[in-house]
Parts: C-alpha cells; sequence; structure tokens
C-alpha cells in the first residue's frame, strides 16, 4: 500500500472535516431542536444555543475548507508554514467548534472556556497560511 502524499493527506483531512460539519449541521438543523424541547429549556436557551451550535458548525466548514487550501498551497511535500497552519487549523476546529459543540450538548462550563482558544489558533492558522511559500513559487 503507497502512502499519501503530503498534499493528497491535507485534501483527504479537509473533505472529511467536510462532511463532518455538513452531518453536524444537519443534526443542529433537524433533531437538536427537538431533542432541547424534551429538556424543557425556555424558548430563550435553546435560541442561543442553536445560536451557538450554527457558528461552531460554521467555523468548522470555514477551517476544514482551510485544510483543502493547504493542501493546494503545500504541494506533495510537507512545507513547514503550510504544515503549522493546517495543524492550527485542526487544533481549532476540536478546540473551538469541539467546545461549543459539548457546551452545547452539556452545558459543561469548561467546554466554552476553552473556545477563545481555538480561536486564537484560527487566527495563528491563516496568519501562517498567509506567510507561507506557495509550492508552485521558487524559492
Amino acid at each position: 500500500m503507497t502512502t499519501l502524499n503530503y498534499c493528497k493527506r491535507w485534501l483527504l483531512i479537509g473533505c472529511l472535516l467536510a462532511a463532518l460539519a455538513v452531518l453536524l449541521g444537519a443534526f443542529g438543523a433537524h433533531s437538536l431542536e427537538g431533542q432541547m424541547e424534551d429538556s424543557n429549556l425556555s424558548q430563550a436557551d435553546m435560541q442561543k444555543r442553536l445560536g451557538q451550535w450554527e457558528t461552531a458548525v460554521r467555523y468548522h466548514m470555514y477551517h476544514a475548507l482551510g485544510c483543502i487550501v493547504v493542501a493546494f498551497v503545500s504541494g506533495p511535500i510537507a512545507r513547514s508554514g503550510s504544515r503549522l497552519a493546517g495543524i492550527f487549523f485542526l487544533c481549532g476546529i476540536l478546540l473551538f467548534s469541539g467546545g461549543l459543540y459539548g457546551y452545547v450538548l452539556t452545558q459543561v462550563r469548561f467546554l466554552v472556556l476553552i473556545v477563545p482558544v481555538g480561536g486564537l489558533a484560527f487566527i495563528v492558522g491563516w496568519l501562517l497560511l498567509a506567510f507561507s511559500r506557495p509550492a508552485s513559487l521558487p524559492k
């Protein structure tokens, strides 16, 4: 079995993350509200949680697409700037979106406290990507 080159690996990661974002968005749109109604939340609390879920899904998708951009910027070999950008995008999805998903579902306060760290990871990822050298440009 051959190993995936760096570009294909990031393309696969980005596409899988995008598919997961669509799945979680569909869950939020079609099932989450019903589950919240069963838990006797106030209408205001329900709307707040649904908004948080939507924000998590939106940023999840943006950064899944960012991982796909990393695939095309990096080329077939690992470049430090783009590699780090992809890693920061993954960490951001886990901390920002994952923290919001978990908070909406469980209301565990710790989870919402890690969300800003994920936002910072997103910012660092975009800055690293902005200053990385694309694969097609000469040194």
